[in-house]
């Protein structure tokens, strides 16, 4: 069936294929109620991520690391008064009988004491009952906090300003939709309660699972914002360009019907939403309107010059059905490419899209004819203002593309030199925009008190018991030590300081006796006595393994980049393995799992959009029926990924997770115009026998405007993400917004230079 068949065809069924694409749309619609937000950081990892297995591995050996962190920051200034210690106590014991799945409250008021009396050691809270708190007891509580290192900057600021309250949460993973909320929503509550009854306490809530809840809450007010933002712009676009109500409602019926299908199967098939494609229905609005464009502008420009509705709709798919099917196939293939990625989010993305791109390709040669074959029309505007623009262009292009070829010859290869310059570094706190409150408070809470950045070491004595072996201890010691001294370093927990600690307390406190036992037989005994000692939520499994042959350091990081991670890793890596002997080692963090992500995902992306490019490039060649045609288009569908990463890396030069799959996105996308210019003068070239500059000028004329609205309609929907509060989408948003003006711009003025060049 040739164009023209299938056009009468839907011409003559139109009012069936309305009604049929309706109720298909509707049935695949509904999949939408099952839509749901996954509320948890792992997963932007997929099973198989190395960093995941060896953190996973880490909670299963110890206490869970997953938690909140609770700020207090008193008015007065001073954390050591009886009230505000009161209030420490009240608000440690409303967060163990209120807030669900925790494990463990570290706290000032929860944290065990040990000191020796009567040739015994005892082990009690530092605060047994609030009406106990004389301003005698409250100074000697300030002296016990601010001497213990494994308190300050931690639990307390060394100036006492600030206090933490640190509540370890084991989340079940039955359900992750609802687990973290519910903590959140738990703790949210008893907060609420404190500040009520503590007016001059100002509270700061952070912490891996306030940081799973803000994932879902940046996702829902994208959700909720950006796609009526997105909407509005669309349509205000349409009817400035197009001047046609009839055609602006056509379009915007096939853009809802698109995003209706692809969410909605994505709902049948069980997908999560996450930060990463709650971003695809933006998406699919703004390339859903490139085919609808195509089409309708064909469609008006035949209404116009007074031809029937009927052989208009005829014409329109006569010179648009097979690059519409182009574009559509690459821009599908481009997101396809998303699944390459390390990361599953971006694979929903991905996949999401192209569904979305797929159905929107559908609607626009079946759905989109037979309305407008239904809907009367109004197309009163006249093109000659507009077809004489273009005709300057294509005029001035083909008379200067000589220089216009040297010319931007010159300057792609200056932008693409600062392609170099783009340096991969994430922070993954910074995914939220700053007036997030998750990323205000744990900006705020970095800068007061501690870092929400950490890494856990597993040292392995390699026997049942060794963590007491005095030989262990002292390289234990040694390590802690130098950790201390590292610049990246805030705070360090580690077992060898509680060893001491108890050490020193048995021998009457003496600051001489502040040292790993001599025997593993004193290790052990201490050991054992604190540990009995202690309530079962303060117990040391948090630091040590069940068979007593590993223990965990526990290091805390002021806010670092993915690179300088990496960095501090590999020094203390090396450092372990030059200073220590008969220990082996293991680390973990979901810090150090975002920090590698970012470097793996642009080398999976890198074959993504090889592959992609592969099959873009012979689905060109056998569509234009060309070799040299179909390799000569890969000039300006290449060229603008990397001019924009080069002016990327000239202005900005931070390239993060979101940034890595640009290249492999857009590179379907900026193939539209390529397609359409290339299909148009071919057209002229082999129906109407024109030469190439006439075929230039005929493409100019045909599909100028096209291109123009197109472009720009793509842009502003690309530009809506930008608004985004999650960095992931602004970034990605931006940099496909500039790819796409980058690949308009060498689509007007370099492919017909170079068609020129090749043709002469």
């Amino acid at each position: 069936m040739t164009s023209q068949q299938w056009a009468k065809w839907v011409i003559e069924k139109r009012v069936a294929i309305v009604a049929t694409c309706l109720l298909v749309i509707l049935a695949l619609g509904f999949g939408g109620s099952k839509l749901k937000f996954d509320n948890d950081y792992r997963m932007f990892f997929g099973e198989d991520n190395p960093e995941l297995i060896e953190f996973e591995k880490m909670q299963s050996r110890y206490t869970k690391a997953d938690n909140v962190l609770i700020m207090l920051e008193p008015k007065s200034g001073d954390v050591f008064t009886p009230d505000v210690l009161s209030a420490v106590y009240q608000l440690t014991d409303q967060i163990e009988k209120n807030v669900s799945f925790s494990l463990r409250i570290d706290s000032l008021s929860s944290y065990h004491h040990t000191f020796a009396a009567d040739d015994e050691i005892t082990i009690e809270p530092l605060i047994r009952d609030p009406s106990e708190l004389t301003q005698e007891r409250v100074q000697e509580i300030k002296s016990i906090v601010l001497n213990e290192p494994l308190l300050v900057n931690r639990l307390v600021s060394p100036s006492a300003d600030v206090t933490g309250i640190n509540v370890t949460i084991g989340l079940p993973g039955e359900n992750t939709m609802t687990e973290a909320p519910q903590v959140m929503s738990d703790v949210n509550e008893v907060v609420r309660q404190f500040e009520q009854k503590n007016p001059d306490i100002k509270v700061y809530v952070t912490g891996l699972v306030a940081m799973n809840n803000a994932f879902p809450e940046a996702s829902q007010n994208d959700f909720n914002v950006l796609i009526p933002l997105a909407f509005f712009m669309i349509i205000i676009s349409l009817l400035i360009y197009m001047r046609s109500l009839s055609a602006t409602v056509i379009t915007v019926l096939v853009i809802l019907l698109s995003i209706a299908g692809a969410m909605g199967l994505a709902g049948w098939l069980g997908i999560k939403l996450s930060p990463a494609s709650v971003s695809a229905p933006t998406m699919i609005l703004t390339i859903a309107v490139a085919d609808c464009v195509h089409f309708l502008v064909t469609y008006l420009q035949q209404i116009r010059r007074g031809f029937s509705k009927e052989k208009s709709i005829e014409e329109s798919m006569r010179l648009n059905l097979q690059p519409m099917f182009l574009t559509s196939a690459t821009t599908a293939l481009g997101f396809l490419s998303l699944n390459f990625s390390d990361s599953p989010p971006f694979h929903d993305l991905g996949n999401i899209t192209a569904v979305g791109v797929l159905i929107a390709f559908l609607l626009s040669i079946s759905f989109l004819p037979a309305l407008a074959a239904i809907l009367p029309v109004s197309a009163a505007r006249s093109e000659e203002a507009a077809n004489n623009k273009m005709k300057l262009i294509g005029h001035w292009i083909t008379t200067h593309y000589n220089k216009i070829f040297y010319s931007v010859t010159v300057v792609v290869i200056i932008l693409i030199a600062f392609v170099p310059r783009n340096e991969l570094n994430d922070q993954f706190v910074n995914y939220f925009d700053e007036g997030v409150k998750f990323r205000d408070d744990t900006d705020y809470v970095t800068e007061k008190l501690t870092g929400m950045y950490f890494i856990d070491y597993s040292l392995s004595s390699g026997k049942a018991g060794g963590v007491s072996d005095p030989a262990f201890l002292l390289q234990l010691d040694a390590f802690s030590s130098w950790l201390e001294e590292q610049d990246e370093v805030i705070h360090v927990n580690s077992y060898d300081t509680v060893i001491k600690r108890i050490n020193r307390v048995m021998h009457n406190d003496d600051p001489a006796h502040y040292k790993i036992p001599d025997t593993l037989f004193q290790a052990s005994q201490l050991f054992e006595l604190y540990s009995s000692g202690l309530a079962p939520k303060q117990s040391l499994t948090n630091q040590i393994n069940t068979d007593k042959s590993q223990t965990r350091v526990s290091i805390t990081l002021k806010t670092l980049s993915s690179n300088d991670l990496i960095a501090f890793e590999k020094k203390v890596t090396n450092w372990l393995a030059t200073n220590t002997v008969g220990i082996t080692f293991e680390n973990a963090s979901p810090v150090m799992m975002f920090a590698h992500i970012g470097q793996r995902n642009i080398y999976s992306m890198l074959i993504g959009t090889t592959v992609a490019l592969l099959l873009i490039s012979l689905l060109l060649i056998v569509a234009l029926k060309s070799w040299k045609y179909g390799l000569l288009s890969l000039i300006p569908n290449l060229l603008p990924a990397f001019v924009s990463f080069g002016l990327w890396g000239l202005l900005v030069g931070q390239v993060g997770l979101g940034l890595s799959v640009v290249m492999g996105m857009t590179l379907g996308i900026v193939v539209d115009d390529t397609v359409h210019f290339l299909s148009k003068y071919l057209r002229a070239k082999r129906e109407q026998q024109l030469t190439p500059v006439q075929a230039v000028h005929y493409a100019f004329e045909n599909v100028g405007s096209a291109l123009i609205i197109t472009s720009l309609a793509l842009m502003a929907g690309f530009l809506v993400l930008f608004f985004s509060s999650f960095q992931l989408n602004s970034g990605m948003g931006l940099m496909t917004a500039i790819t796409i003006g980058v690949a308009l711009l060498l689509d007007f003025f370099y492919l017909p230079s170079v068609l020129l060049k090749t043709e002469k």
